[in-house]
């Protein structure tokens, strides 16, 4: 999954457009409602990673329940959250190392983790009025 796909994909799902709020190639991914992040999409070396090589990857930093978190960063392509709180916040680079459903379902989840009590409680509601 590229930067692109992530963008194309929050913005069919959740109507969400990047912010550049440093006026880089850095992108925030925010609620609409509580304007809460639910994603970071930042260019990071690859030194900062602990990985082989000079230059820079592409990686989406996503919130993460702390337990599934511990257990992905022992896999490729997960790494502690760069420039976040490293227990609750997750990076995956984006370099196809991970493949595309398992970075959409944990965008997925690192939105739910951040929406509001009201989106969720609505949601619930909305769930179970089917």
């Amino acid at each position: 999954m590229t930067r692109q796909q992530v963008f194309d994909y929050v913005k069919e799902k959740y109507a969400t457009v990047p912010d550049y709020p440093w006026f880089d190639d850095n992108a925030v991914l925010r609620h609409a409602d509580n304007k809460k992040w639910y994603g970071l999409v930042m260019e990071v070396g690859r030194d900062k990673l602990g990985l082989p090589g000079t230059g820079a990857v592409d990686v989406v930093t996503i919130k993460c329940d702390p337990t599934l978190g511990s257990f992905l960063k022992t896999r490729e392509g997960f790494h502690p959250a760069y420039h976040m709180n490293k227990e609750k916040w997750l990076s995956i680079r984006l370099d196809g190392s991970v493949p595309e459903e398992e970075i959409q379902n944990l965008i997925d989840q690192s939105y739910e983790l951040t929406a509001s009590r009201k989106a969720i409680k609505q949601g619930k509601q909305r769930a179970g009025a089917k």
